[in-house]
């Protein structure tokens, strides 16, 4: 059995779809592109896909993570240009490797997010995130199935930036905020930010704003990036030998030359 790690996107006004309505296109796309999934066993089989920590509805995404298991083997770059073909358009299949590693999982623990504040200042933006960073604890309440419930929002984050030169294509201010979190329980999402914002510095902005995640991975304590998950995955693939004489075949005429 062989096992594909993909990453996709959700971009313009799909990121309004939910977990759910991907997991329906993405389904109606393997069967298009005739993968060759392995299924579950049971009265009501289904394909071996594993979805990793999804974005919340509403907001964009760059790094979107999923695992399938196939029952032939399939070149990855082949197999995710088959299936980016076959997703609407905004959920876009961009980066394929065969797993060699285990827990993907365990390597999605932090994400780094934009937050687009149309109509804020950036001076003003500025000092709500010193306000917010200089906070010990931030409490912020969010409603859950359960009720309200209240958790520190300042823990998890682990760098919160204002862009000094934001995009001003826009007709008013616009501040951008580059988010990195760390990945806990209970979860501390963009929007609970926001809302510690709200409560430090009384930052409101009129509209909604726009947030995307960036990037999510493993988080490096010491630089404080967010390093790509699929890495490891491909710097376990074998090295193709030049030697190979099918490896010569197919390599592209006068690739050899300097």
């Amino acid at each position: 059995m062989q096992r594909i790690r993909l990453r996709y996107t959700k971009r313009g006004r799909l990121r309004f779809t939910s977990h759910r309505d991907f997991q329906r296109a993405f389904e109606r796309a393997l069967r298009r592109s005739e993968v060759p999934m392995a299924y579950s066993a049971g009265f009501t089989p289904h394909p071996k896909v594993s979805y990793a920590n999804a974005a919340p509805t509403g907001t964009g995404s760059e790094a979107e993570f999923l695992e399938i298991a196939l029952t032939e083997v399939r070149d990855p770059d082949t197999l995710r240009g088959l299936l980016d073909a076959s997703m609407p358009e905004g959920l876009d299949i961009i980066d394929a490797v065969e797993a060699r590693t285990s827990g993907l999982a365990d390597r999605l623990t932090a994400s780094v997010w934009e937050m687009r504040l149309d109509g804020v200042a950036v001076q003003d933006a500025e000092k709500a995130v010193a306000a917010f960073l200089a906070a010990g604890t931030v409490e912020v309440q969010r409603r859950a199935k359960n009720g309200v419930r209240t958790f520190d929002a300042r823990a998890a984050v682990a760098g919160l930036a204002c862009d000094p030169q934001p995009d001003r294509s826009g007709d008013g201010p616009c501040a951008i905020l580059r988010l990195v979190v760390r990945h806990v329980t209970p979860a501390v999402r963009p929007d609970d930010v926001l809302s510690g914002l709200r409560a430090v510095a009384d930052l409101t902005p009129p509209v909604p704003a726009a947030v995307t995640r960036l990037a999510q991975g493993l988080f490096d304590e010491e630089s404080g990036t967010v390093t790509d998950p699929l890495a490891p995955d491909r710097e376990a693939a074998p090295a193709v030998s030049t030697a190979d004489p099918a490896a010569a075949a197919t390599a592209p005429e006068g690739a050899g030359s300097a």
